[in-house]
């Protein structure tokens, strides 16, 4: 695995700016984070771009592969090497052969936003695709989203910086957060969190995912696909998310905020 560094390790930058108080107008430097274009490519075609903060791109890209079922484990991805381009980065990734064939028959090219999941799409089969099912019977703890909640400010060290950034939180059943990711994009977040558990060789099964933004059906499907059970979301859910929730088997929480949060599919594993 070879990795570039220098544009990766830029997640953030200041940038002078003009700030309006009560008092006047004051010149000052802002911290603003970094997205730059991520091309996703898989044996020499370039399967998606991604906009996302250059960080963690080795456990982004395993993380998409799984959560977009390209790979159905990291063994797959044979070799993972990191590439600066003048216009962004290129994860360039090398796949069984069974895996490579199995792309280039169901391959879609797709142009990623920070803030949407469909961009690029071929079809309506395409959206439609059956989420994968999660029969797990992990149990948390009453109060476990709220003991997450209560440690999220710490981890997030480019929202600290920034207040421009997603995170996705992996914590053990008891909400104790164990690792987290950040990106300017949410999807983008928990595939990172996805990939560095998958590197880890960790379970999916041994706790929960929470996300520092809306749950969206993308959110559930990508959780889904990897094998994570509950996901709890600090903002609302879409409908399309609780219905992809109801039948993928995952748990899915909104409004996760202090000690109150609302469950809205497979209530039977919050004990």
């Amino acid at each position: 695995m070879q990795i570039a560094t220098d544009l990766e390790q830029q997640t953030h930058r200041p940038y002078p700016a003009s700030r309006r108080t009560q008092s006047g107008v004051v010149a000052c430097e802002e911290t603003l984070a970094e997205e730059v274009p991520v091309a996703l490519v898989y044996n020499g075609i370039s399967h998606a771009v991604m906009l996302a903060t250059p960080a963690d791109l080795d456990e982004f890209a395993l993380g998409f592969s799984l959560s977009e079922c390209v790979v159905g484990r990291a063994g797959e991805i044979l070799d993972l090497e990191i590439v600066e381009r003048r216009s962004g980065i290129e994860v360039c990734m090398q796949l069984t052969a069974e895996r490579a064939q199995a792309l280039k028959a169901h391959r879609r090219s797709l142009a990623g936003r920070t803030g949407c999941g469909l961009c690029g799409t071929e079809s309506l089969d395409q959206l439609a695709r059956r989420a994968a099912r999660v029969d797990s019977c992990a149990v948390l703890t009453e109060d476990a989203v709220a003991q997450a909640l209560t440690q999220l400010q710490h981890h997030q060290q480019l929202f600290g910086l920034t207040g421009a950034v997603h995170a996705a939180a992996w914590c053990d059943r008891g909400g104790r957060i164990e690792l987290l990711r950040e990106d300017v994009g949410r999807h983008n977040a928990l595939d990172k969190m996805i990939g560095a558990l998958a590197q880890q060789r960790r379970s999916f099964d041994d706790g929960f995912a929470l996300m520092t933004s809306r749950a969206s059906y993308e959110i559930v499907q990508k959780a889904a696909a990897a094998g994570i059970a509950v996901v709890a979301a600090v903002s609302a859910p879409t409908g399309m998310a609780v219905r992809v929730a109801v039948e993928s088997g995952v748990t899915l929480i909104g409004f996760a905020r202090g000690e109150r949060h609302c469950v809205y599919s497979h209530p039977q594993r919050i004990h």
